[in-house]
């Protein structure tokens, strides 16, 4: 493991993992993982649940998300935790921009 990973923004190939959502993946080492998520109005992410422990900051926009048997909403410079293994979903309510940060590494997104 590198002590230092620098990964250029102009760099980052962006993947539409589904409609309506765009990602870039930053930095990362086998420990943690940055990803930029940009969200169109009315996405609705699926249900899902993944072993990572994730943490999530907006940038800008509305989202209201579904975690761990609670509903709220999130705007711009709140920040959310969920535990890996809460199943969680997540939609945008206006075009939205977040940060992710998983730990460990989440291997599918490289």
């Amino acid at each position: 493991m590198n002590d230092v990973s620098v990964v250029a923004g102009s760099a980052v190939q962006p993947t539409a993992p589904e409609a309506g959502l765009e990602r870039r993946v930053g930095a990362y080492n086998g420990n943690l993982l940055l990803a930029e998520h940009r969200m169109e109005n009315g996405w609705v992410g699926a249900a899902h649940s993944h072993p990572h422990d994730q943490i999530v900051y907006v940038i800008s926009g509305h989202l209201r998300v579904v975690a761990g048997g609670q509903t709220f909403e999130v705007r711009e410079g709140d920040s959310f935790v969920v535990r890996g293994g809460v199943q969680h979903q997540a939609s945008a309510l206006a075009p939205s921009l977040v940060i992710d940060v998983f730990t460990p590494c989440r291997e599918d997104y490289l």
